[in-house]
């Protein structure tokens, strides 16, 4: 029923309808139903509003610490069926370069900017409050994958992120640093810097998951295989229901980053291939470049470091350990390529291959050398500065488990080295070519004419976003979400694709890692070595003091001749070209520090006051999350409606296998407190069970002193009355885990010791909560 006033207000818009037609335009008059007006026309899909059906899909690859000679294209012994297409039936960038860190690399990669201009200078777990080490991106360096979004693009991101500070990757966020908030419609894979590829620490979107117990297929479950069973998925889909809807999938396997772990047929096919050991391989691939025409024919294998030894200088016990962690390494990484390659089949069984750009960038940075002179079986153990027994490394290979899911394996530094041929150098060594020169490959049917060519013109991952979007037809825009933008660093390489002798865009780019430092300006370089990979702390000398080299790439293309004496002008131009680069790249001032920035101390912290925190059943977050309890007096108080024999599982665990500790019971009624320092691992058994009824199980663990690595008394409790105690005689000192997390009332990633099974490990009791204390109390039992 209508009112006056409704009644009133219907004849004025009647009225004015009639009386002023003139300011109607051209828009049709609206009655009062739909039955006396004409439809407006629908709004129309944002993609095909922007013309974006014919719009190239993109497939962007990148793999974690690989070698420029590791790829079979690239001259390697390790067989890359989708690299090698890709590579054969597109161009090959024969000097593109990485950052030389994972986190860096990455942030370049997405935002198009500097690594230093996107807050991020190091790894995620060592921010601090500089400007450009925050490991914070802002949001004035949006992401690509925004822009395509936005503009109709459908987008997914699998694999790698470790894009997000270690503090905000707990459920409380913030999350405007996760995937889906740069611009991915969908994310599937683990936020930190590597994974148990067999147990790993998976995220869908904002949402930490349990992976499957199989691969799609039922056979033994892998994470880069399950990435692709979910890449392939999702694409099909998006074709089903819009099948001129542009896709963008970003596919960022943790591979080939330690763990290197992978099904055993992979590794058994190498079996024997490596004996001949790095000096020979880094020959052969050399030889294999010059003959691929990769390399220029008067390029110079640069020699061994001296800290480095000979292969021939190895005991037969030493070439069979290392022989096999190879061997591990190339299966490793023929698995991860093959499940690329699956990926490159079903977009072609889809019809889609000519109108989708492949850019398959093989590393993050160059090969790592993080496993040290004798490789590791756990890389917690680099993190921790705790040293392996070599006894237990001659077990591991010769019980044939290397590479399962018993190990958090990694590959001597020699290995490192001799893939990185011809360059000096790994990951990390951004002074070096060896650190930051990457393979690269782009197919575009579409729009690429030439097949299997070489470019040759300087490139570097900040190129990657600007090549994307001018594919795309997209620019970047000037605001994203109300935020004003800088100005993207990178020059898009789409001049490149169809002129082998274009000039070069990107002339000039500095890098900067731990206090390495390089600069390439016109074809020539200058670059400063402040540490090597498994050196801990720097030298002692000041930075500004360093020893710098130069080189002419122009005419040494594998960085092999240092003029800085016969040229110290030109060298002092360059080290100044370095600095203004470094200051307008948001670098300075240079931090070269590395062990002592993974205290939490130098960022925010989530615990930071807090002494007391009570963990209800059922949380699982994030070591970033928690308080610092390493070298730390702390107490862990499991809260019980009221034990039950038979009672048994984790009450509350953090990190695992590779490193961490846990308190549970088991089924007989014994309370444990298990530590794993990485190497070693030590066991507390009550000597009393635990009484019906009990309401608190309780472990302190009591360190001898405040510093890393002091044994710790622990003594465990039920309602208060003492039942146990023993020693732990080493703890670590850095890091549980780069991504296992710290679960209340079950395990979600690896049991610290064999003691318990993770399928198994959920409390079975009725438990509320579980309550740490960090205590100030520390004995010294050496006095």
């Amino acid at each position: 029923m209508f009112t006056s006033r409704k009644l009133h207000k219907i004849l004025s818009v009647l009225l004015i309808t009639v009386i002023l037609p003139i300011s109607i335009k051209a828009q049709e008059v609206k009655g009062l139903t739909v039955h006396e007006s004409k439809d407006s026309a629908p709004a129309q899909l944002n993609f095909r509003e922007n013309n974006l059906q014919d719009a190239p899909n993109i497939v962007l690859i990148l793999l974690d610490d690989v070698g420029y000679a590791q790829m079979g294209h690239m001259g390697g012994q390790i067989e890359t069926p989708a690299f090698d297409e890709i590579a054969d039936k597109g161009l090959t960038y024969s000097r593109f370069h990485t950052t030389a860190l994972c986190s860096p690399t990455r942030a370049a990669l997405l935002s198009g900017r500097n690594h230093h201009k996107a807050e991020t200078g190091a790894i995620m777990e060592l921010g601090t409050g500089n400007d450009g080490y925050t490991m914070k991106m802002p949001k004035e360096t949006g992401t690509f994958a925004k822009v395509l979004q936005e503009k109709g693009y459908s987008t997914s991101w699998y694999g790698k992120n470790h894009n997000v500070p270690d503090w905000e990757a707990s459920f409380t966020g913030p999350f405007d640093r996760w995937p889906n908030d740069l611009g991915f419609d969908y994310f599937y894979g683990f936020l930190g810097g590597d994974t148990d590829q067999f147990h790993p620490a998976l995220v869908e979107d904002r949402k930490r998951i349990t992976a499957p117990e199989t691969n799609a297929d039922g056979s033994e479950y892998h994470l880069t295989t399950d990435m692709a069973d979910k890449a392939i998925n999702y694409i099909q889909s998006v074709n089903a229901v819009a099948p001129d809807k542009p896709f963008l999938v970003y596919f960022s396997p943790g591979a080939v980053h330690a763990p290197h772990q992978a099904p055993a047929e992979y590794i058994e096919k190498y079996k024997g291939k490596f004996d001949q050991g790095w000096d020979v391989y880094r020959e052969q691939a050399f030889n294999n470049m010059k003959d691929k025409g990769i390399i220029p024919a008067d390029s110079k294998l640069t020699p061994r470091p001296e800290s480095l030894p000979a292969w021939d200088s190895l005991t037969d016990e030493q070439r069979m350990v290392y022989a096999r962690m190879m061997e591990v390494f190339a299966g490793f990484t023929e698995h991860t390529d093959v499940q690329i390659k699956r990926l490159y089949d079903a977009v072609e069984e889809m019809g889609k291959l000519d109108n989708t750009i492949f850019i398959y960038i093989a590393g993050d940075n160059g090969a790592s050398a993080e496993g040290g002179q004798e490789g590791l079986l756990n890389e917690m153990a680099f993190f921790n500065g705790i040293p392996e027994r070599w006894e237990d490394k001659v077990e591991a290979v010769k019980s044939n488990r290397l590479g399962t899911e018993d190990y958090f394996n990694h590959m001597p530094a020699a290995w490192a080295w001799a893939v990185n041929s011809p360059y000096q150098w790994t990951k990390q060594v951004a002074s070096h070519l060896g650190g930051v020169r990457n393979a690269m490959a782009i197919s575009y049917p579409k729009g690429i004419k030439g097949e299997g060519e070489v470019r040759t013109q300087f490139s570097h991952v900040t190129d990657i976003a600007p090549t994307i979007l001018e594919l795309a037809g997209v620019e970047m825009p000037e605001t994203i979400d109300g935020v004003h933008q800088e100005d993207l660093d990178g020059t898009s390489l789409a001049y490149s694709f169809n002129d082998e002798a274009a000039a070069e865009q990107h002339t000039t780019q500095y890098f900067e890692i731990f206090g390495n430092m390089g600069i390439y300006h016109d074809g020539w370089w200058a670059g400063a070595l402040r540490t090597i990979p498994w050196q801990f702390a720097a030298d002692d000398i000041a930075l500004t003091d360093m020893e710098w080299e130069l080189y002419n790439l122009k005419e040494d293309f594998s960085q092999s001749k240092n003029l800085a004496k016969e040229m110290p002008a030109k060298l002092e131009y360059m080290k100044y070209i370095f600095f203004a680069e470094a200051a307008k790249g948001n670098a300075l001032p240079i931090d070269d520090r590395r062990a002592e920035r993974f205290r939490s101390t130098f960022r925010p912290s989530l615990t930071t006051g807090l002494t007391t925190f009570t963990y209800p059943n059922g949380l699982r977050i994030p070591e970033g999350a928690t308080p610092f309890t390493k070298f730390q007096s702390h107490s862990l108080e499991a809260n019980l409606e009221g034990y039950k024999r038979g009672d048994q599982g984790v009450l509350i665990t953090q990190g695992g296998r590779f490193a961490g500790f846990v308190l549970r019971v088991d089924k007989s009624g014994n309370a444990y407190y298990e530590y794993c320092n990485s190497v070693d691992k030590y066991s507390i058994k009550s000597s009393a069970k635990i009484p019906a009824g009990t309401k608190s199980i309780k472990a302190t663990v009591i360190m001898d002193e405040k510093r890393p690595y002091t044994p710790a008394t622990v003594t465990i409790y039920a309602d208060g009355k003492e039942i146990g105690k023993g020693r732990v005689e080493k703890t670590v000192a850095n890091l549980y885990s780069l991504d296992e997390t710290l679960d209340v009332g079950k395990d979600s990633g690896t049991a610290v010791t064999s003691n318990y099974k993770v399928k198994n490990s959920k409390y079975t009791g009725l438990l509320k909560s579980v309550t740490l204390n960090l205590i100030d109390e520390f004995k010294s039992l050496s006095k």
